[in-house]
């Protein structure tokens, strides 16, 4: 894998450039957040993304969906209307959630019923023995089912690939190194990917998995990594990304101390981003 160059003294590659980052994990304590709120917040970037771009642009200005350089980033009225499609990085947690993919088989949801008034959800046990009610989202990303919940971090990137590399299957790479990166700062050794399937793997267990959507180059969905025990809770409910008989995990039932925490590794993940895309992340003001 290769990661984006940036330019050296003989001019080659660009210089590293400013990203939206909205940290929902270090800036709120951890708080979790419903998955139709950071959804619509996907969406609405998206469109300011594809605003910008134009409906047929035969050759959009190069780097344009980068903050410039020269932006007072030290207002307090929020990003400039301007800025809004910029492009943007979202990590957070998610209350309890199942995701489907476009085309995804809910019958890899154990448990799986569909209401009168076609709302999908699926009862599932907890620890105490209490059922409890999972919402299902059927959303535009690729692949199968997979959970969302407490005690994993997610990443949504909102980025224009034309400003990195037009090519899919290198920006699913991008984000497994990353992970992988992000991993092993946070003292798991030996995660990789597996052949054919995406997602990081470590001992043969899911440690973390990728979803994306992309729309005239321009992605959105990204990846899940587990962090503590109670990210699992409830990947027992599925199959999850439709793979029979494979187990997840999570980091801190990989590493000796067990004492890592979404926030710390949300630290690890914006230096991995930073160093695989060539970039700066930025809160917006």
């Amino acid at each position: 894998f290769e990661p984006i160059t940036l330019s050296d003294n003989d001019g080659q590659g660009r210089t590293k450039r400013k990203v939206w980052l909205y940290d929902f994990v270090t800036a709120s304590n951890s708080l979790t957040v419903p998955y139709h709120a950071a959804w619509d917040l996907q969406k609405s970037i998206v469109e300011h993304q594809l605003a910008r771009i134009g409906k047929s642009p035969k050759d959009p200005a190069l780097y344009e969906q980068f903050i410039p350089f020269d932006s007072d980033l030290d207002q307090s009225g929020g990003i400039p209307q301007s800025l809004l499609g910029c492009d943007s990085i979202i990590m957070l947690e998610h209350d309890p959630v199942y995701t489907l993919g476009t085309a995804s088989d809910p019958s890899f949801i154990h448990g799986y019923q569909k209401g009168d008034d076609d709302e999908e959800e699926v009862n599932t046990t907890i620890d105490n023995d209490a059922a409890t009610s999972i919402p299902i989202v059927r959303i535009e990303r690729g692949g199968e089912v997979t959970y969302h919940g407490p005690g994993q971090l997610v990443v949504y990137p909102i980025i224009d690939l034309r400003g990195y590399k037009q090519d899919i299957h290198w920006y699913m790479r991008a984000l497994e190194e990353v992970i992988i990166i992000a991993l092993e700062k946070a003292g798991v050794k030996g995660a990789t990917r597996e052949d054919d399937l995406t997602g990081v793997w470590i001992h043969n267990k899911k440690i973390a998995a990728l979803g994306i959507k992309a729309r005239r180059w321009v992605t959105m969905h990204g990846l899940a990594i587990n962090v503590d025990v109670r990210s699992l809770q409830n990947f027992e409910g599925i199959v999850p990304c439709g793979l029979e008989g494979r187990k997840v995990t999570c980091i801190n039932d990989e590493v000796a101390t067990g004492d890592c925490t979404v926030g710390r590794l949300a630290v690890h993940v914006k230096e991995a981003f930073e160093e695989i895309l060539g970039v700066s992340l930025v809160s917006p003001p």
